[in-house]
């Protein structure tokens, strides 16, 4: 068989070239990391999802503090709805002290800080799919605000509430009353899933697969509060005038 005619018979068969080798076996490897994915989000799901087992003694585990209504608005007529507003921005802070402090660093020397609490802040996303569920009389009582975040290094957009004063801090004593229920057959699944994944270092291309780049970022939709120029594109004539009107 001549060159010609093995080429025919080459083209027109079954037969792999090493090129097509190499991307039937990556494409099979790919599919292999997500169905890995798959199982592990599974996983994940599964054993979030157990119950929560009572403890046969409930023991004290710190201390948690979280806003309360003042005594004097929830007497008055709105009280009831602040009430409930209150249960949708609520935060909850704990620690091993009831005095709430932390120690912090200042000229070679250690000084106890107070840790400050604030009702949250609705970021822009939750604000508009609302999920929070709040009514229109709820969402008049917030404001849109900007503020500079040393830890993301952008602007933060959120609605922050109007009138904090109306709530005050409770401490009170943590206590552990529940425990997650285990499952050995799902965490040993889930420890082999994670040492397979580490031992080969297969979460960067895993994570690759399923978002397009393993350098993804969550983009927020973000209202940027530009400055507007008064006087740019204004005949001089015009600003002349403007600064005697102003003089006068």
């Amino acid at each position: 068989m001549d060159n010609d005619n093995l080429t025919d018979y080459l083209s027109s068969s079954r037969f792999k070239d090493s090129r097509r080798k190499k991307r039937v076996v990556k494409s099979d490897f790919n599919k292999q990391l997500i169905q890995i994915r798959k199982r592990e989000q599974i996983i994940w799901d599964a054993i979030r999802d157990l119950p929560l087992v009572p403890l046969e003694k409930p023991y004290q585990q710190g201390w948690v503090r979280f806003f309360v209504v003042r005594d004097d608005v929830m007497r008055s007529k709105d009280g009831e709805f602040f009430r409930e507003l209150l249960e949708k921005i609520n935060t909850y802070m704990y620690s091993n002290t009831k005095s709430f402090v932390s120690r912090r660093k200042q000229k070679r020397s250690q000084i106890q800080h107070l840790r400050e609490q604030f009702l949250y802040a609705i970021p822009l996303s939750q604000w508009n799919s609302n999920e929070l569920k709040l009514s229109d009389k709820e969402k008049s009582h917030f404001t849109l605000t900007e503020k500079w975040s040393n830890c993301f290094k952008r602007y933060v957009i959120s609605y922050k509430f109007n009138e904090p004063w109306r709530y005050v801090l409770r401490i009170r004593p943590y206590w552990v009353t529940h425990q997650k229920a285990l499952n050995t057959e799902l965490e040993s699944e889930s420890a082999r899933l994670e040492n397979y994944i580490i031992n080969n270092d297969l979460r960067h291309k895993m994570t690759k697969i399923k978002h397009g780049s393993a350098n993804y970022k969550y983009k927020e939709e973000i209202i940027r509060i530009k400055y507007v120029n008064s006087i740019k594109n204004k005949n001089v004539n015009a600003l002349y005038q403007m600064y005697l009107d102003e003089k006068i």
